[in-house]
């Protein structure tokens, strides 16, 4: 099952995104307090951010982290898969899958583009996203952090 996540939902998301922050799938890790500010602005329903709790069996076991905004290259709303976690005993289990095949059928046609990106070591997400349509954007990403 896939559903929106609650405030109950807090503590399961952090550890995830903790176990997400710390796996291949990310270049490194990011401090806890960012994954507390996240769940905060979730829960304030944040017209930019919303996640879904992925569940399995009754037993929450993964998450998706969205953001939205107008894109110009796209020509209308970009919906951008920020994050997808499956806790590793529920990978390959057909939640992925699952996931993708929700968003095209309740999100996907309110945008003119769906993003994503990943490490080139993830090869299996690759493959994934591959077979759910995705192809390679090939452009070289920059970021500027504010310093504290």
């Amino acid at each position: 099952m896939i559903r929106p996540i609650v405030l109950s939902d807090k503590d399961a998301f952090i550890s995830m995104a903790d176990k997400f922050y710390h796996s291949s799938a990310v270049d490194h890790a990011i401090p806890i307090k960012h994954h507390e500010d996240t769940f905060n602005e979730l829960i304030k329903s944040n017209p930019y951010i919303f996640a879904y709790m992925l569940e399995y069996d009754g037993s929450t076991v993964g998450y998706a982290l969205f953001m939205q905004t107008y894109s110009n290259e796209a020509g209308g709303m970009l919906l951008w898969l920020d994050e997808v976690y499956i806790l590793e005993d529920y990978r390959g289990k057909g939640l992925g899958k699952a996931l993708f095949k929700f968003i095209d059928e309740n999100l996907s046609s309110k945008y003119a583009r769906i993003r994503l990106e990943l490490t080139p070591v993830n090869k299996k997400a690759e493959k994934l996203y591959s077979n759910m349509g995705f192809e390679p954007l090939e452009y070289l990403q920059m970021i500027k952090d504010k310093t504290v």
